[in-house]
Parts: C-alpha cells; structure tokens; sequence
C-alpha cells in the first residue's frame, strides 16, 4: 500500500511546539485561577458583593466623569447665577441695612463700603469681602456681616476703645490700649487723657500701661507719659511735676513703686520739688526751684530726711546728675 503524503501538514518540531505552548497556557490559567480563589478565600466579600461592589464603583466613575465634562462646560456656574436671578426676582436681594453697636465711628464710612452691595441676590452676596473692607477702617477691630431674609443685610460693629492720646509734631491722635491710631484729636477732645509723646512712643503703648499698672495708686495721677531716647520715661503727673524713671522694664517698674512707697510718706506729689530723677539706681535727685543744684536723698530715707532735703541747701559734691540723652 502506498501513504499519502498531505502538503502542507504540520511537521512534527511544528506539532511538538503546539503541543508545549498548550501545556505552558493550561498551567498558567490553574495557577492564575488558584492565586485566584486565594485571594477571594481572603477577602471578606461574596461574589455577589464583589459584583455590587464593582457596579457601584463604575457609576463613580461615570459621575465623576460626567461632573468633569459639566464643570469645564461652565454649567455649575451658570444654574448658580440662573438661581441667584431667581432669588433677586422673588425679593432676596439686599435693600435694608443695619449697622449696629457704632459709637465713635463715622456711620456714614460704613454705608461707603457697601454701597456697591445694594441690590445684589443674597445668594451672590460675598460677606468675607464685606468683613475685610470693614476691619480696615481705622475704628473698627471686628464686624459681623450675616444675611436676614429675605433682603435686609445686619453688620455688627466691635469699636476699638479709645486709650490715650499720641502727640505728634503737627497734631494729636486717638489711639487704642495696643498704640492703634484711630482718628485725629482736637485738643478738646484730648482733654483728660493720657498723652503719651517722643519718638516711638506709639509703639510702647503695651509697656507703658504695664508700668503704671506696677503703681496703681500713681497711675491716675499721672497727666502725660514721654518716650526719651527710644529707652525710658519721663512721667509728668497733674501736679505739673515730672519723674524721671531709669531705663528698662523691671528698673522703671521697681523705681516707680519706690516713688509711690516715698510719695505715701512724705506727700511728694503737691510738694515743692518741681522734678524727681530716678534713674540712679539707689538714690532720688530733687530738683527744688530757685536752687541750681538737685538734692540727692537715699532711696530709702526716712519721711523726714526727704522733707529736710527739700529745705537744706545740697553740698556740690553731692550734686552731680546725669545727662538726659
């Protein structure tokens, strides 16, 4: 018998090579499909969870994307503006203002900032930008800017309180207990307050109160407070007389308590002695009218060594002072 030979056939390397490309696919789905159960062994999910699970994320997907195409089109904001119209047709848009808790401020600098906010849809209406244009008035420490609908705008206004008063070389400033200027001042005006004067002294406004805050019973009494040399006091009180205090925080506290324990003893304050200088550590100079010397007396003298001192003329020796830089 003779055997055909079919052109074409597969050859037997051709075969053989099928044959392993069959087995090397058949061992990875078992081993794709045990690292498979494996897995799903592990997860706390059942296949219908994982289904739910799967669905759920995909129409997450298709919303984010669907928010994404809507956003870059412009309509979030266009239904925005669409219902602030809607809202200004049925009457929520701002006609009323009130402005409350003004004393010192000028009302009218109020109405000035949110004049452009009248008749905006209360939707539209930016209240931070309203608050940040109100904080920057020169009285004004907070506001509050709330909605009452339907169109009535409420401001509530916190005032910055009047401390003292900064002399400057061409007029007088309100300021607050922080060194804050407020307005300008008429002399009338400044009248009765504390005026503080020198070069920096609106920035020692802080360190100034906690000084006084040191005497209490000097801290009504005293009339105007000097900034010298951007390092010390001179404190004038309503007697006319004036204090010289020692520089820095704790000397000037400690020197003014001495002053006030003296002025408790001896009634410095109303006295003769037109100055005082403090600023030796361990003695008080008096300057009396009429002498060209200042009597130098122990900070710690006795009632009567102080009151003898006013009245007995000081050796030259005893006499030197320094110079106020």
């Amino acid at each position: 018998m003779s055997q055909k030979i079919k052109r074409g056939g597969k050859s037997v390397r051709k075969a053989a090579a099928a044959q392993s490309t069959a087995r090397k696919v058949r061992t990875a789905r078992a081993r794709t499909g045990s690292t498979l159960n494996t897995v799903m062994q592990w997860l706390p999910l059942n296949e219908a969870q994982l289904h739910t699970a799967f669905l759920g994320g995909t129409l997450a997907l298709a919303l984010a994307l669907g928010w994404g195409v809507v956003s870059y089109a412009g309509l979030p904001q266009l239904a925005g503006q669409q219902f602030a119209l809607a809202a200004a047709d049925a009457g929520f848009s701002v006609d009323k203002v009130e402005v409350r808790g003004v004393k010192h401020l000028n009302e009218l600098k109020v109405y000035e900032r949110i004049q452009g906010d009248i008749g905006v849809p209360m939707p539209e209406l930016d209240v931070d930008r309203i608050r940040d244009e109100l904080t920057a008035l020169s009285w004004v420490e907070d506001a509050r800017v709330s909605r009452q609908l339907p169109d009535r705008l409420v401001i509530d206004i916190v005032e910055r309180t009047p401390h003292a008063v900064l002399r400057k070389a061409d007029r007088l400033v309100l300021i607050d207990a922080k060194g804050h200027e407020l307005e300008v001042a008429s002399s009338a005006r400044a009248k009765g307050k504390l005026v503080l004067g020198g070069p920096g002294a609106g920035q020692q406004v802080e360190a100034l109160t906690a000084l006084l805050t040191a005497a209490p019973a000097l801290k009504p009494q005293v009339r105007e407070a000097e900034w010298v040399g951007n390092r010390r006091w001179n404190l004038t009180f309503k007697t006319g007389q004036v204090l010289a205090l020692p520089e820095g925080g704790r000397p000037s506290a400690d020197a003014l308590v001495a002053f006030a324990r003296l002025d408790g003893t001896n009634r410095l304050l109303g006295g003769r002695v037109a100055a005082f200088d403090m600023r030796a550590p361990d003695r008080i100079y008096l300057r009396v009218p009429g002498r060209s010397d200042p009597v130098p007396v122990p900070v710690a003298a006795p009632a009567t060594k102080v009151a003898t001192a006013e009245a007995t003329p000081a050796k030259p020796q005893a006499a030197k002072k320094k110079d106020d830089n």
